[in-house]
């Protein structure tokens, strides 16, 4: 039996205080006008959570529809090639709409409509959260706006073209740095024009109280069916457990299953992008200091004056300056350890993953391949690590193919040193 990290209180089912912290982060910093809407939003969760109708529905859902359980596979070519660990994935990257995404929108999108709500409104980097909110729109009957950065919007076409196919409008954000804060600060700006008739579906688990806990519940799924599904395929539980790390939504789902187990090791691997200094990273947790974005308390990269600075991953769904606040509780515990890989680590995962098994990963998730692939190489070959893959990479072919054609990689060794 694997020991537990703690006796008494279970990191696995962990909640936030009543008033949204996890820890010294979470909370709820809002204008006067959303504070009542907040309480509303947060007691009809609390509601549905446990009510038998609600579940049956979204587990008949996650079922027939997203198409879970999602399958743990071993990499076995991969594995071969570093020579040392055995890597595993979640493929989260086989769910309806391409991500993990997919898990919290159908939850927030069936929240929205028992409550009442005509319009679901979300911001979107890398486009997934937006096609995944524009499906379960179209699916529930629900109007649906997404706000996107510019830059992202010229990155990620082919999501734009699905989340208008879907019946979804996208707007583009043309200011500050044209890219995910920009675009959260937009939807903010919407949601507080019509908090009455619209539900913000935040796309992480991040922004004010409820959205850390009720967006960290929704993905737990992955972390409960993987934990299940690894001790059925090997007989023992995985030696590390590895996510990529943005808002933190995909990471938080798998580690939950794994949060009690004290021999599992917990990495997240944050954006390194081009190097340490500012503006060419989103390492938030690396280099962040505590800080208040957007309604709630976590680590943030931010100016001496506490303001946000301008951050850049290669992954549009990684380049957020702030981080869920569990995130930053279970760093301050110890439990979690938060590293970096870097553009470079993501694009040779991108194209090794892709020609040794086949899958073609999200850069975002290519962060976490990147560092398992360095971390297998150092460990013995009875040693186990499962990566969520939590998404695949349909959507960045055209910017990869023509930023970082495929010749400049032919060539690459693998990143075990």
């Amino acid at each position: 039996m694997a020991k537990t990290t703690n006796n008494t209180t279970s990191l696995n089912t962990q909640q936030p205080d009543e008033q949204g912290f996890f820890g010294a982060y979470g909370g709820a910093f809002l204008p006067p006008q959303l504070v009542k809407i907040m309480q509303d939003i947060t007691e009809a969760y609390n509601k549905i959570k446990v009510d038998p109708e609600f579940i049956a529905e979204l587990d008949h859902l996650n079922q027939t529809y997203t198409g879970r359980p999602s399958p743990v596979y071993y990499a076995k070519r991969l594995s071969e090639a570093v020579g040392g660990a055995q890597i595993y994935f979640k493929r989260e990257d086989l769910n309806h709409t391409g991500a993990h995404k997919i898990n919290h929108c159908l939850g927030e999108a069936l929240l929205a409509k028992k409550m009442g709500k005509k319009k679901v409104i979300a911001e979107t980097g890398a486009g997934q959260h937006g096609v995944a909110l524009a499906t379960a729109a179209a699916l529930l009957g629900l109007e649906c706006d997404i706000y996107m950065g510019e830059i992202d919007v010229a990155k990620q076409n082919p999501n734009v073209r699905r989340m208008q196919v879907l019946g979804a409008k996208v707007i583009p954000v043309t200011r500050g740095t044209k890219t995910l804060k920009d675009a959260v600060d937009a939807a903010f700006e919407a949601y507080l024009a019509d908090p009455v008739t619209t539900m913000y579906a935040i796309g992480s688990v991040v922004g004010p109280h409820p959205f850390p806990m009720m967006v960290r519940d929704f993905q737990s799924v992955v972390g409960r069916e993987a934990r299940e599904q690894f001790i059925a395929m090997t007989g023992k539980l995985p030696d590390h457990v590895m996510a990529c790390v943005g808002g933190g939504s995909n990471a938080i789902g798998l580690f939950s299953g794994f949060l009690d187990d004290a021999d599992v090791k917990i990495i997240g691997v944050e954006p390194g992008g081009r190097g340490p200094a500012n503006g060419d990273n989103a390492a938030t947790m690396t280099y962040g200091t505590p800080g208040k974005i957007h309604g709630f308390a976590c680590y943030l990269l931010q100016d001496a004056a506490g303001e946000p600075l301008p951050v850049y991953s290669i992954a549009s769904g990684l380049d957020y300056p702030g981080v869920g606040p569990q995130h930053c509780y279970l760093k301050d515990i110890k439990r979690v350890e938060y590293v970096v890989a870097t553009d470079r680590d993501a694009l040779t995962a991108f194209y090794n993953l892709s020609r040794l098994e086949g899958l073609i990963p999200a850069l975002e998730s290519a962060h976490a391949v990147g560092y398992a692939i360095r971390l297998a190489a150092k460990l013995p070959k009875d040693s186990t690590i499962l990566v969520n893959l939590s998404g695949r990479g349909d959507k960045d072919m055209d910017y990869v193919l023509e930023h970082y054609p495929l010749e400049a990689y032919e060539s690459q060794p693998m990143l075990v040193k």
